[in-house]
């Protein structure tokens, strides 16, 4: 059997546990994981088959911090994220504005609002970003008219 993967991002999920009792039934607590022969990969392929200089400036300080190899303050635990490693912001609209400046602008380019997102770990950050009240609502069969590259039509079909 072979077993792949990022064990920091495949913890099982178990309905009503607490953070211990996941971490007991993940696979490296098993008695069979001493039977497991391991084997790491030293080269991040999707950074070399990129061969762009950018992509592994970032790369590499996010695998320093999920190795942990990054100190933490000893006063509260936090770490300190390296200079221009990414932009802080204090206001949600402020967040808004700096993923997707130049909206207007560029609201019909698909080249350009593929490269744009913004993610949340928490559901209450999402809902928070992504405010219902603040949307607008358009109706089924108007959104199954749009002819947009990369998109599912007929939102409606069994």
């Amino acid at each position: 059997i072979l077993l792949s993967g990022n064990f920091r991002q495949t913890l099982p999920v178990i309905p009503r546990s607490t953070a211990a009792e996941e971490t007991n039934t993940c696979l490296k607590s098993s008695p069979l994981w001493r039977y497991v022969w391991k084997i790491q990969l030293t080269t991040n392929m999707r950074v070399a088959l990129l061969n762009d200089a950018s992509a592994e400036l970032f790369s590499n300080p996010l695998l320093t911090i999920g190795n942990g190899r990054v100190p933490a303050d000893a006063s509260n635990g936090f770490i300190s994220f390296p200079p221009n490693f990414c932009n802080f912001v204090s206001t949600k609209e402020e967040l808004i504005n700096k993923v997707f400046l130049n909206i207007i602008a560029n609201h019909k380019n698909y080249d350009w609002l593929s490269e744009r997102v913004i993610l949340a770990a928490k559901n209450k950050d999402v809902d928070c970003v992504a405010n219902e009240d603040e949307a607008t609502n358009y109706p089924t069969e108007f959104l199954n008219s749009l002819d947009v590259p990369g998109t599912i039509y007929n939102l409606n079909q069994p």
